[in-house]
């Protein structure tokens, strides 16, 4: 019996009560109920305070409506027991068998157990990683090619329709920048005045010209554009590679000056007028974004004609908007700390109310340390360590993990030494390791010709896991789902992985208990409770698996 079958039961016995007239609720009786797994051992595999949530409004207090609930969950079908505790707390105790068939429906559903429905409807944007198309990757854009991509994984498996954006900021003078640098690396003159320098910026002038031969003998001007052009498309297309085997993966890859080239930004300013949120002072055009919370107005055209960032910032919204997103989500770096009240009241300026369709995520920054020193220089970009020095380093699944169990907004330190031990002191090790176990638990089975897999599910028995540490691996699989939601809902993919961390504890637990030996010990025949123990195993394999899937990071079955 799951938590959510468990609510349903709840809801059952209300509407009963109810429709008998024993129970009277103005409001109607909810459509779920909160069902927890009690702190303390020994009150019962669920509790609720569903009785002290609604005594008042059923003019009774709560104890004695927890009493009327009791005795209608006792009768109901997979409840062991229920008990009234304190002021009207219910600690509800479920049968082994209806707990154990929770592991069966986990194998029966396998790759698919987690995702729900909770978002089905919502169709959401997700940028993150906005970045110019000038130089490689680095660690600043790192935490968010991890959290981004989670965030995505755990809003689709929460029924969300999901698009995963990529920012190009391919628009301003640093383009020109960017050319001039490889112009000057490719004709071995210095390095221009706001250039672009290191190793890489030798490696794309090599690239440029290789690709387009004889482009740096063109005339100044058409040279600087067609080195512009083509080191931006060999910049971005090792970016979009980096990504790629870092196990990021964007659906859309929106060009800032294609905003502008559409005429966008001109549409977006003439919306905003008629709507009478933006006038004219000092020659300049701005946006009266202090009407909605800002702790100023925001400039949109300079008074020399120029065009802000905050012109393209609000034509981009009002972009994801016209394509359909209800909500747009953006993952911002620490120091845009501002930009959470600008862009709320960008979205209410243009008649959006920002609670629903906008949500602004803030990362700290991150420190990786090795030998007790802070890297920050690159072999390639000279400046900062880029994400393919970080991943060679680390590896993917290691720097992965590490940067997703931790809330964005918490400032991180990392030890190099650290997070790539093969230690149970390294999580995403342990982990990985508790996933291994089980599959070299299964090869075991079959070599000592136990059932297979879709055998011991046919014949499965769940009343035989009946061991109280059976009962608690079974209750914490079963969280599963809610996790996931609550990861969804609250954009905080670090809850998958403390839930891994906290299965894969009690697993072991049960593991290294002689009681619940799932392999026949010498000639002892194969029973059916190690049948049942073999589909227990299978169910927390998925859901490790399912788990570490949803962080980007691989479950290997050999470690």
């Amino acid at each position: 019996m799951t938590p959510e079958q468990l609510s349903t039961a709840i809801v059952d016995a209300l509407t009963a009560l109810v429709n008998e007239g024993t129970l009277t609720l103005p409001d109607g009786v909810p459509t779920s109920v909160t069902v927890e797994r009690p702190r303390q051992k020994g009150h019962g595999d669920y509790a609720t305070n569903v009785a002290m949530q609604l005594a008042k409004k059923a003019g009774t207090n709560p104890r004695a409506l927890a009493e009327l609930l009791s005795a209608r969950l006792t009768a109901a079908a997979g409840v062991a027991g229920v008990e009234v505790a304190g002021p009207g707390f219910l600690n509800i105790s479920v049968e082994a068998g209806a707990q154990g068939e929770i592991a069966g429906q986990i194998v029966a559903a396998g790759a698919g157990y987690g995702t729900n429905e909770a978002l089905s409807g919502q169709k959401i944007n997700v940028e993150f990683i906005s970045a110019n198309p000038t130089g490689p990757l680095h660690l600043g854009h790192t935490r968010w090619a991890v959290l981004g991509d989670a965030i995505g994984r755990v809003l689709a498996a929460a029924g969300a329709e999901v698009t995963r954006e990529f920012y190009i900021n391919d628009r301003g003078v640093q383009m020109n920048h960017f050319a001039d640098s490889i112009i000057a690396s490719a004709l071995g003159q210095p390095k221009p005045e706001d250039g672009y320098a290191g190793a890489y910026i030798d490696d794309l002038a090599t690239a440029v010209g290789a690709a387009s031969p004889g482009i740096f003998d063109l005339p100044a001007d058409e040279r600087r554009a067609a080195v512009r052009a083509k080191g931006y498309e060999l910049q971005l297309k090792e970016q979009q590679d980096q990504l790629d085997a870092f196990n990021t993966h964007f659906d859309v890859w929106f060009s800032e000056l294609s905003l502008h080239e559409s005429g966008s930004v001109p549409d977006t300013l003439a919306r905003l007028k008629e709507l009478g949120h933006v006038y004219e002072e000092g020659g300049a055009l701005w946006m009266r974004t202090t009407d909605f919370g800002d702790d100023k107005d925001r400039v949109l055209i300079k008074s020399d004609g120029e065009l802000t960032y905050f012109a393209s910032d609000t034509a981009y919204y009002l972009n994801k908007r016209a394509r359909g997103f209800d909500h747009c989500i953006y993952l911002l770096g620490a120091d845009h700390h501002g930009y959470v009240g600008r862009l709320k009241a960008m979205a209410a300026c243009a008649g959006d109310d920002p609670a629903q369709t906008l949500d602004v995520l803030i990362g700290q920054l991150v420190k990786i340390l090795r030998d007790g020193q802070e890297l920050k220089l690159s072999k390639r970009a000279g400046t900062i360590v880029t994400l393919n020095e970080l991943a060679d380093e680390i590896g993917v699944d290691a720097l992965r993990y590490s940067l997703a169990r931790y809330p964005a907004d918490s400032p991180l330190v990392l030890d190099v030494a650290e997070i790539t031990k093969a230690s149970n002191d390294n999580p995403v090790y342990y982990v990985q390791y508790g996933h291994a176990r089980t599959c070299r638990m299964m090869e075991n089975a079959r070599d000592l010709g136990m059932p297979s897999v879709d055998d011991a599910l046919a014949g499965f028995d769940p009343a035989l896991l009946a061991h109280d540490l059976e009962g608690a691996l079974l209750r914490s699989l079963a969280e599963f789902p809610r996790v996931v939601t609550a990861a969804a809902e609250l954009r905080e993919p670090h809850r998958i992985a403390r839930y891994l961390e906290d299965t894969t504890a009690v697993f072991n637990k049960w593991y290294d208990t002689k009681e619940c030996r799932m392999l026949p010990q010498g000639d002892e025949p194969v029973a059916p409770v190690n049948a049942a123990r073999l589909v227990l195993v299978v169910a927390v394999r998925t859901v490790l698996a399912n788990g570490l899937g949803l962080l980007g990071v691989s479950a290997p079955e050999r470690m």
